[in-house]
């Protein structure tokens, strides 16, 4: 299943790469010729292709055998890319069913990326890709590492890891909340151009970046200071929450830093400031996940 959710994804890229403007509709940024946009297409397509390799590694006996970071972090960041998709599209959908979402004239002032279609068929592949490969990674997981999170948590983690987690939670709420304001339309910290395009689609984006910074703050914090709590629990809320706010943090601020902004478009000192404390939230958090898988290791 995860392998066929691929192929829309790899077609359209594809297609895009050899010269198809299929879904791009006219005047799109996307049509403008440049290297950049054709190394991020072709970047893409083998990200979306690293899914097949991670299937065949998950259910084949070699994978028992290859080198745990091999799949770790292709793991990871598997998880941190498709999370937050699995989270937003949905609540994005409900939203526009419910009347709630971005109406038409609003749509059409906006300047055009993507034909609607596009969004339909690759967000869905994105969630059928998500589930497939946590149905297969779960229990590979448990059948090569299940001994390091049975039983309880255990004891607290030492410093530096354990004040780490403190630290994390600490920086998830200011995050967070910096996220929370923005989903209902909070315009400090925003440039004129994010003022301007907001909707309830940005809305929901701007909420689950909160929400998954404090799931990567709470799960490293359960993880640090130990306890009779099974360990399973924590440290997915942590493994997830951290994924999803580095990936995502690093990719917006890959975003704000790239091309030439116009005078509407500068990002604000602010803005700069809440996806670096993004980044170091899920570093920390990551941190502490490492750091507690070690020492179950060496029990």
């Amino acid at each position: 299943m995860a392998v066929a959710a691929t192929v829309p994804y790899l077609a359209m890229k594809t297609s895009w790469l050899a010269g198809s403007h299929i879904g791009i509709p006219a005047g799109s940024v996307l049509l403008e010729p440049g290297l950049l946009i054709t190394v991020a297409n072709a970047v893409t397509v083998l990200m979306d292709a690293s899914v097949i390799a991670l299937v065949l590694v998950l259910t084949r006996p070699w994978g028992m055998r290859l080198p745990p970071w091999l799949l770790i972090v292709p793991a990871f960041v598997a998880t941190g890319l498709l999370t937050p998709i699995v989270l937003a599209f949905p609540g994005q959908l409900l939203l526009t069913t419910l009347g709630l979402g971005p109406d038409a004239a609003e749509q059409a002032a906006k300047e055009p990326f993507l034909d609607p279609w596009v969004f339909q068929v690759v967000y869905s592949g994105f969630i059928v890709q998500a589930l497939a490969l946590a149905g297969l990674f779960v229990p590979y997981a448990r059948e090569r590492w299940g001994r390091r999170w049975q039983g309880p948590l255990g004891a607290r983690l030492p410093s530096p890891p354990g004040g780490g987690g403190g630290a994390a939670a600490a920086l998830a709420v200011v995050v967070s909340a910096a996220h929370f304001y923005w989903a209902f339309g909070g315009t400090a910290g925003h440039n004129a151009a994010q003022i301007a395009q907001y909707s309830s689609d940005t809305g929901v984006g701007s909420a689950v970046h909160g929400i998954c910074a404090l799931t990567a703050g709470a799960g490293a914090l359960l993880l640090a200071r130990g306890g009779d709590r099974r360990a399973g629990w924590p440290l997915a809320v942590a493994w997830t929450g951290a994924a999803s706010t580095l990936c995502w943090g690093m990719g917006m601020l890959a975003a704000f830093t790239g091309g030439e902004p116009g005078p509407d478009e500068r990002t604000t000192t602010a803005t700069y400031l809440i996806y670096a404390g993004q980044m170091i939230t899920a570093l920390l958090a990551t941190a502490v996940v490492g750091r507690f898988l070690a020492g179950r290791r060496a029990a």
